[in-house]
């Protein structure tokens, strides 16, 4: 297994990659870095764990959409901020009840929003 440096919001990383895999897992890390910049550059979110649970949330929710890593999307950026805006007016309870669980989960960090 190959080892690559990849940078994320201005930190680098030392990744693991199969031989042969390095555009995609450069592409990847793009898309990851393009969501956290996003998140990040919206000044609601400061802590790079809460930016890094939101950008994944995003991901995911572009993976179930039927998208790939490589489309830029912006608008699972918008919805999860639409979302969570929503959750803390208690429109959404099951949101909130996670939003709970993964405050605990991230225990001295503080809250996640």
């Amino acid at each position: 297994m190959k080892q690559m440096e990849v940078t994320i919001m201005g930190q680098s990383y030392l990744l693991g990659c199969p031989e042969g895999g390095e555009a995609a897992l450069g592409q990847a890390v793009s898309q990851v870095d393009k969501e956290m910049c996003a998140i990040r550059d919206g000044g609601r979110v400061k802590a790079r764990e809460r930016i890094a649970v939101l950008a994944a949330l995003n991901l995911a929710y572009q993976l179930a959409e039927g998208s790939t890593l490589a489309a830029a999307v912006p608008a699972p950026v918008a919805k999860a901020n639409d979302v969570l805006a929503a959750s803390q007016t208690a429109d959404l309870p099951d949101l909130a009840g996670l939003m709970q669980r993964l405050d605990e989960a991230l225990g001295h960090d503080g809250h996640l929003l």
